[in-house]
């Protein structure tokens, strides 16, 4: 299995990544403009998008993180203010929105989308790096090959539905053993650094702006010598 998937570099590297152009569902507003890295038969999907333009979507048909990477978007909710999205900044799209989305030059994000049938939370909710952070769980001691972190989180957006949250998190450094990834995970470093293992012994290093995908089941370590926040999206599956 993938231990992770790359969908950015902040540096602007290429990523090896197989990106294939793809709607996800049959009303993706960004039908023409997605490419998905990663779909499972859970009805969730991670990627990126390139678009310029202007939307005017009555009902979202899906849940949609997403986080600009190059360029300006401008969501705005029905009945509430424009929320303008410039790079290293996110937003959480409810599933039923009512939405209208403006780039009136070329706009770069990555997404973590998920299918949903019947919502229960509909709106705009902006990720901050800046965030309501509330001390949050560490990890067991068998899964620590050294001293626990400090961690915590500000969880923004469920949606009991799917199976779907998103918030930031962050944590002092700490290194975790190889083990199966216990749920799909999108992650966007805003601050620091972390080497990924994989069971062959192969290292994945990302920084601060890379953004990332872990399916569920994919075994992976987490080495990290600084502090790391990251935007986060997870979805735990029946196996």
């Amino acid at each position: 299995m993938t231990v992770a998937i790359m969908l950015h570099r902040a540096d602007g590297a290429p990523v090896s990544t197989a990106f294939r152009r793809a709607p996800f569902g049959k009303d993706d507003p960004f039908a023409r403009h997605r490419e998905i890295a990663w779909e499972g038969s859970n009805a969730m999907s991670a990627g990126r998008i390139s678009f310029i333009g202007e939307l005017d979507i009555a009902s979202y048909p899906h849940i949609e993180t997403i986080v600009v990477s190059e360029g300006e978007l401008t969501l705005t909710a029905a009945g509430s203010a424009a929320l303008v999205l410039g790079p290293q900044t996110g937003a959480v799209i409810g599933c039923g929105t009512a939405l209208r989305i403006v780039a009136t030059s070329r706009v770069q994000f990555s997404f973590c989308a998920a299918a949903c049938d019947k919502p229960t939370k509909r709106g705009l909710v902006p990720l901050r790096a800046d965030a309501d952070f509330k001390p949050s769980r560490s990890l067991p001691a068998e899964a620590l090959l050294g001293p626990a972190p400090e961690c915590r989180s500000d969880n923004v957006f469920t949606e009991d539905a799917a199976g779907y949250s998103a918030g930031t998190w962050d944590s002092t450094p700490y290194h975790r053993i190889v083990r199966p990834h216990r749920q799909n995970e999108f992650m966007h470093l805003v601050a620091g650094s972390v080497r990924f293992a994989a069971p062959d012994g192969g290292v994945l290093s990302v920084g601060t702006g890379d953004a990332l995908f872990v399916p569920q089941g994919a075994s992976i370590g987490w080495e990290s010598s600084d502090c790391v926040a990251k935007f986060f999206v997870v979805q735990a599956v029946q196996a």
